[in-house]
């Protein structure tokens, strides 16, 4: 029986049990926005998953091509929460977690397939430990299956951007040791109710981009703990959605880096954003004049407008962002930054890398 939500509506009888009146142990929440063409390939593979006690929420951006109707034609069990309006990824997810069941919840993206042991080594993994909230697939390149996308989640620059480990390096297992990591991605990842519960859900300012690791740190901050899981392996058309170095990606990338910062750092981390964030800039610009690394992305003017945008939103949203950072801190300020320095990215890493 296929069940459909629309905003506002919530039966609690609906959520607490599945299709066969019982209780799932791992609720995962597909988001989509106009992606009819990707869906074949996620879903599939996730109707193949060796792990079986599971539920399916796909939640649709108010697409017009048809999406809804392809999802459940490839997974008639699926549960669609149908939203009127693109809330992006951070909106979307939320409304797939108020719907969902489980004690686990698993985001993946609709661009994504899924090995058949996906859920189930996820799954073990967050079985490691009490204080354990989040687990980190290895995330391979769908066209390029030898090429990583992320292996034991993000790191994170001095700035407050983040990227995925090993980010288009050849997988040669040298990260398949990680124990504990920092965040995982939001393209694919498993996070305790339970962390949900007490850090909350995504920041919807953010809308996408950057989210992901905002909400991470928060649980950082709380005494949660992350690890990586290299057999439970994803393979990502990577920006799939949204296109690779569009403006819009610019914009929201720019802009929610600096949010991340101003609701994690500490004062002193802070203070020497700006110093960091003008060493970024004229790596930038450098990479743009010489065409290496994310210079060889096109409609550099439009590019650079959205950059200069970004700030002054970023500017503008300061106050409100500022009085919404967590007061939930359970490490302190030094074991913070400690765990930072472990999983830190160089700024000229992530700027000349592809």
């Amino acid at each position: 029986m296929l069940s459909y939500y629309s905003p506002g509506q919530c039966d609690a009888k609906s959520l607490s049990q599945n299709r066969c009146g019982e209780m799932v142990a791992t609720s995962v929440i597909v988001v989509n926005y106009n992606g009819i063409a990707l869906l074949a390939d996620c879903l599939n593979s996730l109707a193949a998953q060796t792990y079986r006690d599971f539920e399916v929420i796909f939640v649709d951006n108010g697409s017009s091509d048809g999406s809804v109707a392809q999802a459940v034609a490839l997974m008639p069990d699926v549960r669609i929460v149908a939203l009127n309006e693109n809330l992006g990824f951070a909106g979307g997810n939320n409304a797939g977690i108020r719907r969902a069941q489980g004690s686990n919840i698993v985001l993946l993206n609709n661009d994504t397939l899924v090995d058949p042991h996906f859920l189930e080594e996820l799954v073990r993994g967050v079985d490691c430990g009490r204080r354990v909230g989040m687990v980190a697939p290895k995330i391979l390149n769908y066209y390029d299956r030898t090429r990583i996308d992320s292996v034991g989640g993000l790191v994170l620059c001095r700035d407050g951007l983040g990227q995925g480990r090993g980010r288009g390096e050849r997988d040669e297992g040298q990260y398949d040791g990680l124990g504990e990591v920092l965040v995982p991605s939001g393209c694919a990842a498993l996070f305790r109710r339970e962390l949900l519960d007490e850090c909350g859900l995504f920041d919807e300012r953010f809308f996408a981009y950057c989210e992901d690791m905002d909400l991470g740190l928060r649980a950082c901050w709380a005494g949660w703990v992350a690890v990586s899981a290299p057999e439970a392996v994803v393979y990502h058309k990577y920006s799939g959605s949204s296109g690779a170095y569009s403006p819009l990606k610019m914009f929201l990338v720019e802009r929610n880096h600096f949010f991340v910062a101003l609701k994690n750092f500490t004062c002193f981390m802070l203070l020497a954003l700006p110093l960091w964030s003008v060493y970024r800039y004229l790596l930038m610009a450098y990479v743009v004049a010489t065409g290496k690394g994310k210079g060889k992305a096109g409609a550099k003017w439009e590019l650079a407008s959205a950059l200069v945008r970004a700030h002054f939103a970023a500017i503008a949203a300061c106050p409100s962002v500022l009085r919404s950072k967590s007061g939930l801190r359970r490490i302190a300020p030094g074991q913070f930054a400690k765990l930072l320095r472990r999983h830190r990215l160089s700024l000229r890493q992530m700027i000349l890398s592809d």
